[in-house]
C-alpha cells in the first residue's frame, strides 16, 4: 500500500512539474513584485560585457564587478560556450548597470531594490539594470541568471520570453538563515557554499550559531583559553576565519549575524575557563554571582565588534535551566545577599548582558523566552526571536519591540517532517492587522540547528524548504500563491536549478532531505 502512495505521488508530481516553455511560464524564484514579459528569444555575445557609463557607484570594492562574473560564471555553469549566430538583432552585447548610491556599506535596511530591463528599450544591443544600491543590483544579477539558458543544440545561451521589464524589491529587510556550528564543526568551504546558495534565494542574513554546550570553536583573542571547549584541534576557527566569513559573505551582499548564546547553553566555556561553570559538577548555566562572566562576555564581544559589524548581535537566553545556580551553595548565598531568586537572576543576566552589548555599539536579538518572562524590561533596542510558536509576534509588536519570526512548527529545518508547502505557507503577519505593528517585524530565518547536520547533509537538508520560505519573506503578499501547489512546477525547476549550479537540494516530494525513490527527471521528483 505505502508503495503503491508513493508511486500516486510521483504521478502527480510528474504531472505538475513537467517543464514547460509556454509563454508566461515565469521560472523566476523567488517571484519579483512586478514581471513582464514577451515571446522572443535573445543571445548573449560570447564577450558578454559589464558597462557602467553613468553609474553614480565607482566600483573601488569590486563587489559590482565580481558580481557580474560570478553571475556569468554559474550561467555558463561549466559548458563549451561556442554556438555561432548570424541574427545580429537578437544578441545582447553586454548589461549596462546604472547603480544611484556611491555608498556600499552593507547593513540592516539597505535599500535592495532594482529594475531589470532585458534588452534596454534605449539600446537593445544591451540589458539594463538599475539600482540605488550595490546590493540591489547584486539581486538584480541573481534575476537576470535565471533568464537564461543554455541551448544544448546551437551552444549558446539564450534569453527566453523577451522583452522582459522587472521591478522589484523585498517585502521584508531581514531574511535570514541560521547554521550551528557548535553541535557540528563546518569547514570553512561549506560555510561559503551555504552562502552562495543563498544568493540564488536572495536570502541576506547568515545567522552563526558559533558556540553552545558542545562546543566553542572560535577563537577569542581576549580570552584564548576559550576554544578549548572546541571538539579538537582542527575543528576550530581562527579569528582571521571569521573576518574572511564576514567578508565573503559581504560582498555577495549577505550580513552575518553572530550569537553568543547566554547564561545557558554555555557549558563550553568552561572547559577554557572553570570558574565560568558554577560549579565542577553543575556546569551550565554560566555562573551569574561571578564578575569574572561579564568580563569574559565583554571580552568576547568587544572582539566581535572588530569582526561582525552587522548591526544586530544575538544574545540567546533560550532554554536557561537555573538549578545550578540554587543547588550551587556560594550562589545561592550570592542570591540571598542580593534579594533575587533563580528568575530575578535570569533577568539580571540577560538585561546585563544587553547593556555590554550596546556599550560595543549592537543592537540585541534575543530568543523569545527573555520576552515571555520579562518583556517589559528588555531594551527597547531588542528584537525578539521567535521560536517555540504562534502568537508571539503579535505580543511582541504590541507591546512596540521589533520581532524575527522563525517558529519551530514551520521553519526548522531540522524538522524533517515538515513540508516545504507548510515552510512556503508560513505567514510572518499573521494575526497582524495594524500597519505600524506589521513593520515591527522586520522578518524571518529559517533555522539549520546541527545536531543531526554536518558536512555531509546540509544543503540537501536546507534546500528547497528554504526556498520556499524565502519567496514568501521576499514576493509581496499579495502576488504569493494562496495554495502552494500552484508554485510546485516553479519551485522544482527552482530546485533543479540549484542542483545544476552545485548545490545538492534535495527531491520536492515528501519531507525534508528525502533521497530521490526511482530513476526519472529532476523535474519530476
Amino acid at each position: 500500500m505505502e508503495g503503491a502512495l508513493w508511486l500516486l505521488v510521483v504521478v502527480v508530481l510528474a504531472v505538475v512539474v513537467a517543464p514547460a516553455e509556454s509563454a508566461g511560464d515565469v521560472k523566476i524564484w523567488p517571484m519579483p513584485a512586478s514581471v513582464s514579459s514577451g515571446n522572443k528569444r535573445l543571445h548573449l555575445s560570447k564577450d558578454f560585457e559589464l558597462l557602467t557609463q553613468g553609474t553614480g557607484y565607482n566600483d573601488a570594492s569590486g563587489i559590482l564587478k565580481d558580481g557580474f562574473y560570478m553571475m556569468l560564471a554559474v550561467v555558463n555553469n561549466g559548458h563549451v560556450v561556442d554556438g555561432n549566430f548570424s541574427d545580429k538583432s537578437s544578441l545582447l552585447s553586454g548589461l549596462h548597470v546604472v547603480i544611484s548610491s556611491p555608498n556600499d556599506q552593507l547593513q540592516y535596511g539597505i535599500d535592495e531594490s532594482y529594475k531589470l530591463m532585458v534588452p534596454s528599450p534605449e539600446n537593445p544591443a544591451y540589458a539594463h539594470l538599475q539600482a540605488n544600491t550595490v546590493y540591489g543590483a547584486l539581486h538584480g544579477l541573481q534575476t537576470f541568471s535565471q533568464l537564461c539558458h543554455f541551448n544544448y543544440k546551437s551552444r549558446v545561451i539564450e534569453v527566453h520570453m523577451s522583452p522582459w521589464i522587472i521591478t522589484d524589491q523585498p517585502r521584508f529587510s531581514y531574511r535570514g538563515l541560521l547554521i550551528d556550528t557548535s553541535r557540528h564543526y563546518l569547514p570553512l568551504p561549506i560555510i561559503k557554499n551555504v552562502i552562495d546558495s543563498m544568493t540564488y534565494a536572495k536570502l541576506n542574513v547568515l545567522h552563526w550559531h558559533i558556540v553552545d554546550t558542545q562546543s566553542f570553536p572560535l577563537e577569542i583573542p581576549s580570552y584564548p583559553k576559550l576554544w578549548n571547549g572546541a571538539y579538537s584541534a582542527s575543528e576550530r576557527y581562527t579569528i582571521a576565519d571569521a573576518a574572511e566569513i564576514v567578508s565573503y559573505a559581504q560582498i555577495r551582499g549577505i550580513n552575518v549575524m553572530a550569537e553568543l548564546d547566554v547564561p545557558g547553553h554555555a557549558l563550553s566555556w568552561g572547559v577554557g575557563y572553570p570558574a565560568l561553570w558554577p560549579s565542577n559538577d553543575c556546569q551550565q548555566p554560566l555562573d551569574v554571582s561571578n564578575e569574572f562572566t561579564f568580563q569574559v562576555i565583554d571580552g568576547i564581544l568587544s572582539d566581535f565588534s572588530k569582526i561582525f559589524k552587522f548591526k544586530f548581535v544575538h544574545l540567546g537566553g533560550d532554554e536557561v535551566n537555573t538549578s545550578c545556580w540554587t543547588d550551587t551553595p556560594r550562589i545561592s548565598k550570592w542570591l540571598k545577599k542580593h534579594h533575587m531568586n533563580e528568575s530575578q537572576a535570569y533577568q539580571y543576566f540577560v538585561l546585563r548582558t544587553q547593556k555590554i552589548a550596546l556599550s560595543h555599539g549592537y543592537e540585541i536579538v534575543n530568543w523569545e523566552e527573555t520576552f515571555n518572562n520579562f518583556g517589559n524590561k528588555l531594551s527597547r533596542k531588542t528584537v525578539v526571536h521567535n521560536w517555540l510558536g504562534g502568537g508571539v509576534a503579535e505580543q511582541v509588536v504590541a507591546s512596540g519591540l521589533r520581532c524575527i519570526v522563525s517558529n519551530q512548527d514551520k521553519w526548522y529545518l531540522d524538522h524533517l517532517d515538515t513540508t516545504w508547502q507548510e515552510f512556503y505557507m508560513n505567514e510572518p503577519l499573521t494575526n497582524i492587522t495594524n500597519s505600524k505593528q506589521q513593520k515591527l517585524v522586520i522578518g524571518g530565518e529559517v533555522c539549520m540547528w546541527g545536531e543531526q547536520i554536518d558536512g555531509s547533509d546540509i544543503e540537501q537538508t536546507i534546500w528547497p524548504r528554504a526556498a520556499a520560505a524565502a519567496e514568501r519573506l521576499w514576493t509581496p503578499y499579495d502576488n504569493l500563491a494562496k495554495d502552494p501547489n500552484e508554485v510546485t512546477r516553479r519551485l522544482a525547476y527552482f530546485r533543479c536549478l540549484l542542483n545544476q549550479r552545485g548545490v545538492a537540494a534535495a527531491p520536492l516530494m515528501g519531507p525534508g532531505r528525502v533521497a530521490p525513490i526511482e530513476p526519472g527527471s529532476c523535474y519530476m521528483q
